[in-house]
């Protein structure tokens, strides 16, 4: 009796692709770094602008937080129907693109490209700023330390999204813990720990203006809600499912940071104090002086300098969206082996390296510019989700698109109070960047377009036909090299023709040139060409455009360095008539290497 062994073939076949994946816990720590840390910047923003009308205006920090806590649950709840609508993720750009348009779709892929650059050089120059502000010895240093914490993050992005979301996890979960703590603990207590600084001055009456404009300087703390939505492809099995708790894990954490960090400002009537922060302010009431504070604000320069990393993870996805619907260059679709989009990754980073340098990493001159491409797509997808409830009509489809509409009227507004705040503040940048952008994708597409109809693409072509064919190959002396290419020649076409250029000065050398080629007789015609300038690809065109074979091979042979530091020994002769044939003939070029090692 014998026994059948299952071969280990047989076992079910592992994903290696999906480790490389996120979780759940990935995808807050890998694409929502950003939206976290704002809570850093977001209150102050609010208190600052209502500092202007003294203590009444300080009293309306809780509802016009509320009032951006009920747009953020709006935004999730959004987004969390987008992500299981859109499962190949683009988030605002896959819902505009299908419901209002290929061009509203190309507006809104254009403003969550600017908002992905932008997140990154302020987060980057936010988090050197407050480091800085610790050690005012590195202040000379600012644009250096920007680029090497850019170039710190761009690497760990290399690695694949998951590795990057596992070296975020742990300061993620620090900071949300310490948030927490300050939030839990200013809650408890009946009063600040220390004295609370007041330098409030009233100078402008409550109205709706002011209001406006509190609530659009607070709404930069949604930024990063729609990175999720964009980056869905990125999650492990099942992606749909992951994303959606993500996303609504990202909104109550954020809604409940936001909230707290509100009640404690009122509650210890924090008001702008030059040099401290809202947040150390608040830290300090709630906790003191003591470590813990040193840990929050520890934490908060860490997630700061982390948060561009929400970009690297949506950015990439989609690029590779808008190429594959050949809005950008399709090299933005590669994937590397670690399921990492590098050139999506390289634009961000050098996009941004550069916004950086010109703005001498001063957060304060990107900081205005950070809100406005976003609250383009925030408004463009509500409206395609209420385009896509009132076209589908599912169970419940009146208040789904009701709360979208809702949501696009806020976001619309938002954005229009923003962009006329901050227009003469550097808004006016994004105003230009956001169509020459737009306008930047048609022609990418219009130039795919002709070439498709050139290619005939969509189109069943003629059968192939065999055609006669010459092969052309460009020799100088007889060697083991001559050889090679003549055989591999003689294996392409019909009819083959040794080509030798030479100068009428060189008369000698030709003549003994021409009786080594006799001596040898390879079977193969020999021509001749002679050029008073010295040129080697003007004679060879002119012959090739006198031949009267319709294909036409011209094979270059070339020697392969055994080391790369001999590449600088060869002439680039080779190199030079490829490019002109390429360039200035149909001509099938063929560059045979041949190797010395």
């Amino acid at each position: 009796m014998s026994i059948v062994k299952t071969p280990a073939a047989t076992k079910e076949p592992v994903d290696t692709g999906e480790r490389h994946r996120l979780s759940v816990v990935g995808g807050l720590a890998a694409l929502s770094l950003d939206a976290m840390a704002s809570v850093a910047y977001g209150p102050e923003a609010i208190v600052l602008v209502l500092a202007l009308a003294g203590g009444a205006g300080l009293g309306f920090t809780i509802p016009v937080t509320l009032t951006i806590a009920a747009l953020l649950a709006v935004l999730t709840l959004s987004y969390r129907q987008v992500i299981a609508a859109f499962p190949e993720g683009g988030g605002a750009y896959g819902v505009a693109k299908t419901y209002l348009g290929r061009r509203a779709g190309l507006v809104a892929g254009a403003s969550l490209i600017i908002d992905y650059v932008l997140n990154v050089a302020v987060s980057v120059a936010a988090g050197v700023a407050a480091l800085t502000s610790a050690f005012p010895g590195l202040l000379p240093y600012t644009v250096e330390l920007c680029l090497a914490v850019l170039a710190l993050v761009t690497a760990i992005n290399l690695r694949g999204i998951a590795h990057s979301a596992r070296a975020f996890i742990a300061p993620t979960v620090i900071y949300v813990g310490a948030i927490g703590l300050v939030v839990v603990a200013g809650l408890v207590r009946s009063g600040p720990t220390v004295d609370v600084a007041h330098q409030v001055s009233s100078l402008q009456t409550v109205g709706v203006l002011l209001l406006l404009k509190a609530f659009a300087n607070g709404c930069a703390s949604l930024t990063g809600v729609e990175a999720i939505a964009n980056a869905v492809p990125s999650f492990r099995r099942p992606r749909v499912r992951r994303a959606q708790r993500a996303e609504v894990a990202l909104g109550a954490l954020l809604a409940f940071m936001l909230l707290g960090v509100a009640a404690l400002i009122e509650k210890f009537a924090i008001a702008p104090v030059d040099g401290v922060t809202v947040l150390a302010q608040v830290t300090r009431a709630s906790l003191g002086d003591g470590p813990l504070f040193y840990v929050v604000q520890f934490a908060t320069v860490v997630l700061l300098a982390l948060a561009a990393n929400t970009s690297f993870g949506g950015l990439p996805v989609l690029a590779q969206l808008l190429a594959r619907d050949n809005n950008l260059p399709h090299f933005f679709a590669l994937r590397a082996e670690r399921q990492v989009h590098r050139y999506g990754i390289a634009f961000l980073a050098v996009a941004s390296g550069l916004l950086l340098i010109v703005a001498r990493g001063e957060m304060n001159l990107l900081v205005p510019l950070f809100a406005i491409g976003v609250f383009v797509g925030f408004t463009l997808s509500q409206a395609g989700m209420v385009r896509h409830w009132v076209s589908d009509r599912p169970a419940g489809w009146r208040w789904r698109a009701g709360l979208n509409g809702f949501g696009a009227l806020l976001t619309f507004v938002a954005a229009i109070v923003v962009t006329t705040s901050k227009f003469g503040e550097g808004g006016w940048l994004i105003v230009v960047a956001l169509p020459l952008l737009v306008a930047g994708m048609e022609w990418v597409n219009r130039s795919y377009v002709r070439i498709g109809e050139r290619l005939e693409l969509g189109r069943t072509p003629m059968p192939p036909r065999p055609r006669r064919s010459l092969v052309v190959v460009p020799v100088h002396a007889v060697t083991r090299l001559t050889r090679d290419a003549l055989s591999a020649a003689l294996s392409l076409g019909d009819r083959v023709v040794a080509v030798n250029v030479t100068h009428p000065e060189e008369e000698r050398q030709a003549r003994a040139f021409v009786e080594d080629w006799d001596r040898w007789d390879p079977g193969v015609e020999l021509v001749q060409l002679f050029d008073a300038r010295r040129r080697l690809d003007e004679p060879l065109l002119s012959y090739l455009a006198e031949v009267p074979e319709p294909h036409v091979f011209v094979l270059i042979a070339e020697v392969e360095p055994e080391h790369a530091w001999q590449r600088m020994l060869q002439n680039q002769r080779g190199a030079v008539l490829a490019r002109a044939l390429r360039r200035r003939t149909d001509a099938v070029v063929c560059r045979m290497r041949f190797r010395v090692s």
